[in-house]
């Protein structure tokens, strides 16, 4: 059934796309200057159109040719369109489980990303103990990370892979070794997996446990099939889980949810760039992590904090958890205030928290020498001169944040009311609609979105 379904969507809905998509690209390449509303300006995730009659490169069109070539245009490639989105949208609607890469809009567990920036919600199997060392929990909330964007947006290849990897929750069943969680605990995770014991986890680094390594995949969420969903299997329960005083209230639970990934991370960025009492400390980066890191630098001493952010919103935020000045600028402007404000020096600390290359020169321009430079952003199209590193003789450390080690201090903290990181959730969606959220993060229409279960 469902490959009869594929291949009546493939004739109906599919062909007159591709076919539409293809003669719009022929028409923008002889007629750019006339194009009207529904040529695609491709990308990933969508397509954006154009007010009718107005063009590609938003000069004026050009009279009765104008209209002409929109009738040309209708003809030969808008009317295709129509009928592919029409279709498509029909054949969702009656046969939604035949359409391929579609977004269905059932309540499935858990959440899948396919390639080209789409995402589908799946039924599976509840998860159960494979190792006695292991936990289940049903989750309370989970979001979506900063870094799920990147496969979201194609710049990571990916293949129906189960998302998300922050989760807080309630243990229903644990494995006959586990000792620190019992069924009925509600619990925040690292996400990485840990066992607390090994040599590299005692040296304060459970990002990197080795017995976790040796076993396979070290991260949570894909070793757990993905903590977007209801339920989730952790393995090292005892090592990578820690109990809450109590169970919390509605209005801790963004708070805890973002301990378990964004505040953690942030801490221990800000920790590494050497956050203390009397530290200058620039956040590069005013996603949920680098927000996250001003709570972190604020908690840990820090006297000036600097946030690099354009966005309104996120600047208000970044005062409300303590940031003592906003730069606005970027690249070497953004350089030359941070230097302004530290007296042509540079600051005793930044922290990278986004991942890309404009990004990271703008934390190590930051930096005076023999300052420390901390970057926790997922890099993607970061290549590394090692020349200019040598000559700024700076300290420098990133990578996976520990996030177990400092989930005690965190979790306490919020309990007594002393930081609300949950304020970083703008968006706040139930599972199923998943999607959403994706897109309006993508999108930049939220920093950070909840997804509740």
């Amino acid at each position: 059934m469902r490959t009869l379904l594929n291949i009546i969507w493939f004739f109906f809905g599919g062909l007159p796309l591709f076919l539409g998509y293809l003669l719009a690209g022929l028409v923008a390449c002889l007629f750019i200057v006339t194009i009207p509303a529904g040529v695609a300006c491709f990308r990933i995730a969508g397509y954006v159109l154009w007010p009718f009659g107005k063009s590609v490169v938003d000069q004026p069109s050009a009279g009765a040719g104008s209209a002409l070539m929109n009738i040309v245009w209708f003809l030969i490639a808008g009317l295709w369109l129509a009928v592919g989105h029409i279709t498509t949208a029909a054949a969702q609607a009656v046969t939604i489980v035949g359409i391929p890469l579609a977004i269905a809009n059932l309540k499935m567990i858990p959440i899948t990303c396919f390639p080209f920036g789409k995402v589908v919600v799946n039924e599976v199997d509840k998860p159960t103990l494979l190792e006695p060392t292991d936990a289940i929990i049903q989750l309370a909330a989970s979001c979506i990370c900063g870094s799920d964007l990147w496969p979201y947006r194609g710049a990571q290849p990916v293949e129906h892979r189960a998302m998300g990897h922050e989760y807080i929750g309630e243990v229903v069943e644990v494995g006959s070794e586990v000792t620190t969680v019992a069924p009925g605990d509600f619990v925040v995770g690292s996400f990485c997996i840990s066992c607390g014991e090994c040599a590299i986890c005692r040296t304060g680094y459970p990002s990197r446990c080795a017995t976790a390594a040796a076993q396979g995949e070290p991260f949570v969420g894909t070793r757990a099939g993905g903590t977007q969903a209801e339920y989730a299997r952790i393995a090292l329960a005892d090592g990578t889980l820690v109990k809450t005083p109590g169970t919390p209230t509605r209005e801790q639970i963004p708070s805890l949810l973002a301990a378990s990934d964004v505040l953690g991370t942030g801490w221990f960025a800000a920790d590494e760039a050497g956050a203390g009492p009397g530290a200058t400390i620039v956040i590069v980066g005013d996603g949920a992590v680098g927000l996250g890191a001003i709570i972190g630098a604020r908690q840990q001493g820090a006297s000036r904090i600097i946030a690099m952010s354009r966005h309104a919103d996120r600047q208000a935020l970044a005062r409300e958890f303590g940031a003592t000045d906003i730069v606005e600028e970027r690249g070497e402007e953004g350089i030359a205030r941070v230097k302004t404000l530290t007296g042509g020096l540079g600051a005793d600390g930044v922290v990278e928290a986004v991942g890309n290359e404009a990004s990271f020169d703008q934390a190590l321009g930051c930096v005076r020498p023999g300052g420390h430079l901390s970057f926790v952003g997922v890099p993607h199209g970061v290549s590394l001169d090692m020349s200019r590193m040598f000559a700024a003789e700076v300290h420098m450390f990133g990578g996976p944040a520990p996030v177990r080690k400092y989930l005690p201090t965190m979790i306490n903290m919020i309990y007594r009311g002393e930081i609300n990181p949950g304020a970083v959730f703008d968006l706040s969606l139930p599972l199923e609609r998943a999607a959403d959220g994706y897109a309006a993060m993508d999108e930049r229409r939220a920093t950070k979105v909840m997804l509740t279960v």
